[in-house]
This record gives C-alpha cells, structure tokens and sequence, in this order.
C-alpha cells in the first residue's frame, strides 16, 4: 500500500447539485470545508437530492470567499447567493434526521423552484459543529456531519471503479459502462490500491489528516443517474446487487469521519494505519 495516493477531491456545496475538485481542502471535523453546507428542501420540509429530481445533476454551485454560492443551471441566469445572518432557524428532515438551519433569501428560493418547477427552498446549515449528529449506530461521542447522506466524507477507489466496469462489460446492461467516479459523488479518490481493499480498512491517513472508517456506503438510485445528462439507466445497481450485495446493502466505497483537522491535497500520500 505505499503508493496508494489522493487522486482527486470533490466539494458539493448544495447538496445534489454538481460539484467543484479543487486540488486541495481544509477538512473539518463535520467534512471538506464548504462540503454540502446548503441544502434544498420541499413544502414540506424534507431534503430534495437527485433521488427526487435528477435534474440537480445539472445545477453546478461553486463556492464563493465566506460561504456564498454561485448558482448556475441550464435556462436560468447564474445567482450569487450569500450566506444567511443566523436570525432564527427552520426545522428540515433529512433521511429521518431532524436538523435546523437558516432559510436563505428569496431569491434564491424562487431561482431553484423556477428550475425544478416545483416549491422549494434553499437552506444553509449555520453550526455543522452542533446541528446534525452521525448516526449513533456507527459514532463517536460529539461526532456531527453536515447535509451530506450520513458521514463527513466519502471514500472511493479507481481500482474498485475499474473493477465494477469490468463486471459492466461481461452483464447485460454493458452498453451503459464503463461510468465514471461522478456517479457515486465522493469527496476523496484514491488511486494505487487493490481492488476492494477499502473493503479492510479501518483507520488511514491523507496527507496530514487522519480518519476513521465509519461504515461501508450502501447505495441508491442517484448512482444510476448520469450526471451530464441526468438521464437514468440500471447501472450499477444492477451490477452491485449481482455482485456488491453485503449486509443488504449494495456496496461502493466507504465512509469516513476525520479524526484530526488539517488541509489534503491531491497528491498527497494515502497510509492505511489498520
């Protein structure tokens, strides 16, 4: 494992939209800085993703100096969005959570429901330090996490991606391989590794900063979303439930929650403790 190295990072700062691979992070203890800080949520208060609306795919944020956004999508003018003063908060659910956060502007909100033709409302988590516990199942005490699905970041694999395609190819939906890495969201690449071998980890560096792996990370129907088109197709669901399936869950990549703060850098050297 001494050449396993960081191939790429991946910051989404509102939930399900595309993301920006800046070539280096600051990782706090809730994930990357700016990492799914801002969320959209429907009438009722519950968190869109892709899982909903495929479209987002092809809504880009790119984060701006303090925190503000920069929202981008086909048929709309670009909106610069700041970040909301912390005057009161709203109450959203996010997969069973409940967290509150910071409504931003008006028109922001109208921007968003414009492009998805439905009501929504963009929202900004103000203390990632307090807000959203990790699941206590697989946390430590004090651990908290940001709108992301569960855990700080995400881990992946190239040698596991070309592996999956390898299956892709000898199945019956081949015409829909090889998929890039975009299809599972991650926020670190790692290249240099064994296929699976993140299967075995429990504990690695990036860089300077140290992790935890919290748990494996079952997937859904965002990972058969193609993110340039936001067209959906059976893979690779279908492939995973074939060939992935642990614990009645199908499986790619794992998740993690770091143990110190510091900033990874691509490049950087990937050690795995245990």
């Amino acid at each position: 494992m001494g050449n396993a190295e960081l191939l790429s990072i991946h910051l989404h700062p509102v939930k399900a939209f595309r993301g920006q691979s800046p070539r280096e992070a600051v990782v706090e203890p809730w994930g990357p800085a700016g990492d799914r800080r801002w969320a959209l949520i429907d009438d009722g208060g519950k968190v869109v993703t892709q899982r909903q609306q495929p479209r987002l795919a092809l809504a880009a944020a790119e984060l701006l100096p303090g925190g503000g956004l920069r929202l981008s999508a086909p048929g709309l003018e670009p909106l610069t969005v700041s970040v909301p003063k912390p005057v009161g908060t709203v109450s959203l659910e996010i997969f069973r959570d409940k967290v509150e956060a910071v409504l931003a502007d008006a028109a922001a909100h109208a921007w968003c429901s414009a492009y998805l033709g439905a009501d929504v409302r963009l929202v900004h988590l103000d203390d990632p330090a307090t807000r959203r516990p990790v699941d206590p199942e697989y946390a430590l005490p004090g651990e908290t996490v940001s709108f992301a699905d569960g855990y700080p970041l995400l881990v992946t694999t190239t040698a596991s991606l070309d592996a999956l395609n390898s299956l892709i190819a000898q199945g019956e939906h081949a015409a829909e391989g090889p998929l890039p890495m975009n299809r599972f969201r991650p926020n670190v690449v790692v290249t240099g590794t064994e296929p699976w071998a993140e299967d075995g980890w429990s504990r690695l560096t990036i860089g300077e900063v140290a992790f935890r792996v919290a748990k494996d990370c079952g997937r859904c129907v965002v990972t058969t979303t193609d993110q340039a088109t936001a067209a959906r197709g059976k893979e690779p669901l279908y492939t995973l439930g074939r060939h992935r399936r642990l614990g009645g869950r199908l499986v790619f990549g794992q998740n993690l929650v770091p143990l110190s703060r510091g900033t990874i850098r691509v490049g950087d050297p990937v050690d795995i403790v245990e």
